[in-house]
């Protein structure tokens, strides 16, 4: 589904990533997980187009997609809930998801697997406040409109950068229920998160990114070892 290759990028300066390799398979959950700083933001906007990869390849299906802008992406199946969200906030909630809607259908008019109603009754929240400005919502509301939004691009793999950060454990559980779902219809998921807690729930493999190198990978089954394993969660991660 998703390969990178040896890819270097920055913000302008000095890369922030050096050489990192990831795999997402068809299907697949996975994480890349680290603490402040670790260039886990800078991986998902290269994934994404918003940031130019220096070196490297990004392949999405076999198609390699590195120089392909970041409008573009969703044409490849992907979509990304970035940390800041990135919303419409004087716009209503309906009026977002429109928006999305429409670029999905342009995007990938041969593809759809979510409706607007489809994304309501997986957010009944999102439905509920429709019509309310995004700027009103609370915090977990708007995550959730967020994620509703990047699924009406018609993604065969969704992205999220630090998906649980700030909202109440509320929230989260049902934010997780919903990607529980996605999971069950063969969704890949790629998950960008500090918390270990949550990337160990939720993936069944990791990358743990440093200084914008991979430096561990848990593998299937070895979640259990990797929890245990107290200086490497104190050194590179938050439980």
């Amino acid at each position: 589904m998703l390969k990178v290759q040896g890819l270097r990028a920055g913000y302008g300066g000095p890369p922030v990533l050096h050489g990192v390799d990831i795999e997402v398979g068809a299907g697949e959950a996975v994480a890349v997980v680290g603490a402040n700083g670790a260039g886990k933001t800078a991986l998902v906007r290269a994934i994404s187009g918003l940031l130019k990869a220096v070196d490297g390849r990004i392949l999405k299906d076999g198609t390699d997609i590195t120089a392909v802008p970041g409008h573009r992406r969703p044409e490849h199946g992907i979509a990304v809930v970035l940390e800041n969200r990135n919303l419409f906030t004087e716009l209503s909630v309906i009026d977002n998801l429109r928006l999305a809607e429409s670029a999905g259908r342009r995007a990938r008019h041969d593809k759809a697997r979510f409706s607007l109603d489809e994304v309501c009754t997986l957010f009944p929240l999102v439905g509920e406040r429709r019509h309310a400005p995004v700027g009103v919502l609370s915090g977990g509301q708007q995550q959730m409109v967020a994620i509703a939004r990047a699924l009406l691009l018609q993604p065969e793999l969704l992205i999220m950068d630090e998906l649980t950060t700030g909202l109440a454990p509320k929230i989260v559980k049902e934010i997780l229920g919903v990607l529980n779902q996605l999971r069950a219809r063969g969704m890949s998921i790629l998950l960008v998160e500090q918390s270990i807690a949550i990337a160990a729930e939720m993936t069944e493999r990791a990358y743990v990114l440093s200084v914008g190198r991979v430096i561990h990978e848990v593998r299937r089954g070895e979640w259990p070892a990797m929890l245990a394993d107290k200086t490497l969660v104190k050194a590179y991660l938050h439980g």
